[in-house]
């Protein structure tokens, strides 16, 4: 096997020795690295090496050997952190130095958070007393269930050269063929990611999409894996050995996905986990079960701080047939269950959690619409691109995974142009606490009016389709930010570039709710014209239904027309109008120079560059003037010295 399937891409296995005093540990080293038995060891060895052609796999070990002295404990613990593997030796004819494997020695590795496979080693295997033959696994069982970082245990002789290079061999294999992210020891299973992985793997080689690998498609694998064909008669003696155990496992087709998975989990209880980790690999896993960063173009997704990333129309596409064909019913709603399985070739759900779980909306069965589910795709794409294409990638994506994405244009154009092209338009929706964002978030989801009031404390994400005239559709993303959150918001430069758009909502029966609300739109629209990421803004004066403070027409009129945007958009969710506030927001969006605040701070600095350059022109004319006087009075001085 390559260098490359070491995790991390490391170019060797590092193997500490660890144990008593006394338990063989530098003896060990020496017959397994000279092939003979030292008759005078040193009490500390330095560090051995294995050459790469010493075991099959062809990656080099190093063996490091330790002190187990108390004025050396610094030094092992150090040692220890650096292992890719722990071997733990103890001496046959000691028991005492076996109990300390439980007492001392794995407790120390675990309060060091070593998380690495550990191999139990007993020494000296020839020195046992005969009258106390016990069984190894007799021995080593109540141990193992209390450590499950044990991943082997063996017994060996270095003086009468009894399984020395199988210790090695084995910590080796542990580091290069994990048994921990593929099998629960307890429940004696495949883990949850392996077999997510192992079906998208199935579902890749299963080109006719029936199912089950024919005899065809099952040595197309094996040669891609494997590099050799399967002989007729091999192909007929793995599909009898599934049969056997599981008759669902075959059908007429062929090896089904419960045959695959079973013949993987047969292969670890066998010890051959080099098997499944080959193909694993083989199809761009890494040691995480998840697909090796080289295979998700992240370069693609590289962007100026006002530029977005969308989903293209060939990505959009794609997920259309993906929605259909897990809808099974066609009903367009795809329930929760039917979302986990369209994930079920990843190593997670990735909307389980926030910002993307609750983010959309839900039909009346609780599922997600052909809307909702692409405007999910569209939040994940806008927040995170990797992890968009990572999953499109792991739900079976077949073209080059850069044509899935854009970058759009720099919002920045788009406000010189007077227009934009996006079809994703992230707004900001600012306001005072009890002013009515979760309200107005709430109806873009589809939810119900409630009075019950629950303040939102971190920034939340609602994304839907809103239809514009012509049937035109675009995707809206709304992101409430609370009002304890914008200070920290505005503390960085470029916080505002990702923004298309600010919505400012306020409680049109209260004025304090009024002014808090003015108060965040001239702290946004200076911090826009601060750093030149200016965005178009909206007021929306929520709670219609109620009476308005008695100042509240006049107010509103001189702070639109200081400010140069539209007057506040009344609207009532408790009444369900909303003056088509959603369709406006992606109106202004389009056209944002129309609806960019000047803060007097801007409009002075704007008046002040004006001034300046038009002195500036003065001064470029007059400059201009003085030259061509200049250049006449030599031309006149010339000719007058010339009729002289």
């Amino acid at each position: 096997m390559a260098k490359s399937s070491n995790p991390e891409g490391k170019p060797g296995v590092r193997i500490v020795v660890a144990g008593d005093r006394g338990t063989g540990k530098s003896s060990l080293i020496v017959t397994a690295a000279a092939e003979t038995f030292p008759t005078n060891v040193l009490r500390l060895l330095p560090p051995t090496r294995l050459p790469e052609d010493f075991y099959p796999d062809r990656v080099p070990i190093t063996i490091i050997d330790t002190s187990a002295n108390p004025e050396d404990r610094g030094k092992l613990a150090e040692e220890l952190k650096r292992a890719d593997a722990v071997v733990l030796t103890y001496a046959c004819d000691q028991p005492e130095t076996l109990n300390r494997l439980s007492t001392y020695w794995l407790p120390e590795l675990r309060q060091l958070e070593v998380k690495v496979p550990v191999i139990v080693v007993g020494c000296k295997l020839d020195l046992r007393d005969d009258q106390q033959q016990v069984s190894l696994e007799q021995v080593m069982s109540p141990i193992m269930q209390q450590f499950r970082e044990i991943e082997t245990c063996i017994e060996c002789s270095a003086y009468k050269h009894i399984q020395i290079p199988e210790v090695f061999y084995y910590a080796q294999k542990a580091v290069l063929h994990p048994t921990g992210p593929l099998f629960d020891q307890e429940s004696q299973t495949l883990k949850p990611r392996c077999v997510r992985a192992l079906k998208r793997i199935f579902i890749l080689c299963d080109h006719d999409r029936d199912g089950a690998l024919s005899d065809a498609e099952l040595n197309d694998f094996q040669v891609k894996c494997f590099n050799a064909p399967l002989q007729p008669s091999e192909i007929v003696g793995v599909k009898r050995v599934v049969q056997d155990k599981m008759v669902e496992g075959v059908n007429e087709r062929g090896l089904t996905l419960t045959g695959f998975l079973f013949l993987h989990a047969l292969f670890i209880e066998k010890g051959r986990l080099e098997t499944t980790w080959t193909v694993l690999r083989k199809f761009g896993y890494n040691n995480d079960i998840k697909l090796s960063d080289d295979l998700i173009p992240h370069s693609s997704v590289k962007r100026a701080p006002d530029q977005s990333v969308e989903l293209t129309n060939e990505a959009i596409e794609y997920l259309r047939g993906i929605y259909e064909l897990f809808d099974g019913d066609l009903d367009n709603n795809l329930r929760p269950v039917e979302v986990e399985d369209v994930f079920s070739t990843a190593p997670d759900s990735p909307w389980n959690d926030v910002p993307y779980k609750d983010a959309a909306e839900k039909t009346a069965l609780g599922g997600l619409s052909l809307d909702a589910f692409l405007s999910e795709w569209a939040l994940m794409t806008l927040l995170d691109p990797a992890r968009s294409l990572e999953n499109l990638i792991y739900i079976g994506y077949p073209g080059d995974p850069s044509s899935a994405i854009r970058v759009t244009k720099r919002r920045r154009l788009d406000r010189k142009k007077q227009q934009s092209e996006r079809n994703v338009f992230q707004c900001f929706v600012f306001g005072p606490a009890n002013a009515g964002k979760s309200v107005l978030i709430n109806s873009f989801l589809g939810r119900p009016y409630s009075d019950t009031y629950s303040p939102t404390i971190d920034d939340r994400y609602a994304v839907n389709v809103v239809e514009l005239p012509g049937g035109i559709k675009k995707t809206l993303v709304l992101r409430e930010i609370p009002e304890d959150g914008v200070a920290k918001l505005l503390s960085s430069k470029d916080s505002l570039a990702v923004c298309d758009i600010a919505v400012f909502v306020h409680d049109s029966s209260d004025e304090s709710s009024w002014k808090r609300a003015t108060e965040l739109l001239v702290d946004v629209a200076g911090h826009g014209e601060d750093t030149g990421y200016e965005v178009p803004c909206l007021i929306v004066a929520a709670k219609d239904d109620l009476d308005s403070f008695p100042t509240a027409i006049q107010d509103s009129t001189r702070v639109s027309q200081d400010m140069g945007i539209e007057a506040p958009i009344p609207i009532s969710s408790k009444l369900s109008d909303f003056n088509n506030i959603f369709r406006r927001i992606v109106n202004a969006a389009e056209h944002p120079h129309l609806s960019i605040p000047e803060t007097e701070a801007g409009r002075s600095r704007k008046q002040y560059h004006r001034l300046i350059n038009r002195s500036l022109m003065f001064v470029s004319v007059g400059a201009a003037v003085a030259i061509v006087g200049l250049a006449a009075y030599r031309v006149y001085a010339a000719r007058k010295n010339a009729s002289n």
